[in-house]
């Protein structure tokens, strides 16, 4: 089967290059009668979380159909650094690794807010164990797992410090240029590697009264890397270098990841409604102090914290240029004679690379074991269709 290309998913304006107040969620590849299948498929998972007692967060899915069927939760804020060491198990992250590894008189760049290690992935839609095109694929993710900022990796898996982020691409693809807004959601904050392969990574099976027995399919692997989050004054910036797949395959190349990428990372204030189709019942329930950040703006450059309340909005903005203005130095560093964001980035590549080959020779047995869970249960790490 041919495979879909990025261009399909933009085939009317209104899809490529909604302004920043106008970027829908949805995706026109997305027919409603798989928008059922996946709410239907969420009403399951939620009744057997009940029955079994467990408390879970509402999905994107149930957000949006204003569905809520377990007991409200307080929103999840930022944790302390005492609360974000892994509570169990190796970690590969050496918290303040990186200062002693620089001379006296030079730091990491200010201008990374945050850094860590990133995951993509995928999944197929209802009933679809292995997606054979874009079109197949009902959602993508983006996982992000925040280490400290002076944090230098060395070997084993990354720990579990129960402050990951889940991140949902409505949109299935990635933005690649200025025209490409894609209004994104953060679904889980601050969650374990337990709470991601009870409620992210694994499949659900469930009956529905009007087909049958359905299957919603695991989540798919598709990349992992590391991350920051920039600032270079006005913008912040999502950048990122793969570490897995070595080599870009085709779906990779569909999905538009790059071996180095970067978008333009803008939060909502959800004091403002948004369009139809970008409006949730509930918006992220953030504090005063940062409300107050946002005074009367809509959007603001994204700052870390931002992303750790479920259901806050950012906007993605496709950089077709490369991650060369996402990591520019800034005259505050260069006059205090600190690393570049580039010299910081490569380094922890380097070391995210010899990480992950020591985990294991075969890319899903790494990425699932950093997950603290069983490669053999889930799907391989996809590179074609």
């Amino acid at each position: 089967m041919t495979a879909t290309t990025r261009s399909s998913a933009k085939k009317e304006d209104k899809d490529a290059a909604p302004p920043a107040s106008e970027a829908e969620p949805g995706s026109k590849h997305k027919p409603d009668t798989e928008a059922r299948d996946e709410v239907e498929s969420n009403e399951h998972v939620n009744k057997k979380a009940k029955s079994s007692g467990e408390k879970t967060q509402k999905t994107l899915e149930e957000t949006i159909s204003g569905k809520d069927k377990g007991p409200k939760e307080e929103p999840k804020g930022p944790k302390d650094a005492e609360e974000t060491k892994p509570t169990t198990g190796e970690s590969a992250v050496d918290p303040h690794g990186r200062d002693a590894d620089l001379d006296s008189e030079s730091s990491v760049p200010s201008s990374i807010l945050e850094k860590g290690i990133i995951y993509f992935f995928f999944r197929g839609r209802v009933n679809t164990q292995e997606p054979s095109e874009v079109n197949e694929i009902a959602r993508s993710y983006i996982l992000l797992r925040p280490i400290e900022k002076d944090a230098k990796l060395t070997s084993g898996p990354i720990g579990d410090a129960k402050n990951s982020r889940l991140c949902v691409i409505p949109k299935k693809v990635l933005p690649q240029s200025g025209r490409d807004r894609w209004i994104s959601f953060v679904e889980k904050s601050g969650v374990s590697f337990e709470e991601l392969k009870n409620e992210f990574l694994s499949k659900s099976e469930y009956m529905t009264k009007t087909a049958g027995h359905r299957t919603t399919p695991a989540a798919t692997p598709i990349g992992e890397g590391v991350y920051a989050i920039t600032s270079t004054g006005r913008e912040s910036h999502l950048v990122y270098m793969l570490t897995l797949p070595g080599k870009l395959g085709e779906v990779q190349k569909e999905i538009g990841l790059k071996e180095k990428g970067s978008f333009v990372i803008s939060t909502k204030n959800p004091a403002y409604p948004g369009t139809a189709n970008a409006r949730l019942p509930e918006g992220a329930e953030y504090p005063e102090e940062i409300k107050k950040e946002f005074h009367s703006r809509r959007w603001m450059p994204t700052q870390p914290h931002h992303l750790d309340y479920p259901n806050a909005q950012f906007l993605l903005v496709g950089e077709s240029s490369g991650v060369e203005k996402a990591l520019e130095p800034q005259e505050e560093d260069q006059k205090q004679g600190n690393e570049e964001p580039a010299e910081e980035m490569e380094k922890l590549e380097e070391e995210d690379t010899q990480r992950m080959r020591g985990l294991s020779k075969d890319d899903s047995v790494s990425i699932f074991k950093d997950l603290e869970v069983n490669a053999k249960d889930y799907p391989k790490l996809q590179t074609t269709f």
